[in-house]
């Protein structure tokens, strides 16, 4: 019988500025994958499908991806605050 393994998750939680988000909690795994990614307000939409993208993604590779991301005229964006977050979490 394979035995399975448990990877743990640890959960941060991050405010954002400059968007119409109020808050983004965010897991990340063992290996340092997004495992989950939950955001109060803002686009709900297109919030869970970007979500749903960067499940299991490296964060470092979703920092790369996502950072930079403008929201209309605004200087920043749910996805470039969602880089800010993994950033902030992956220099921790």
């Amino acid at each position: 019988m394979a035995r399975a393994f448990l990877k743990h998750m640890k959960k941060y939680q991050y405010i954002p500025s400059g968007v119409c988000s109020r808050l983004m909690e965010i897991g990340i795994d063992d290996d340092g994958r997004i495992a989950s990614l939950e955001v109060t307000g803002g686009c709900h939409g297109n919030l869970q499908g970007i979500g749903a993208l960067l499940r299991g993604m490296k964060a470092t590779e979703a920092i790369e991806r996502l950072r930079g991301i403008r929201c209309g005229a605004k200087a920043t964006s749910c996805p470039d605050q969602i880089a800010a977050a993994l950033t902030q979490i992956t220099q921790q």
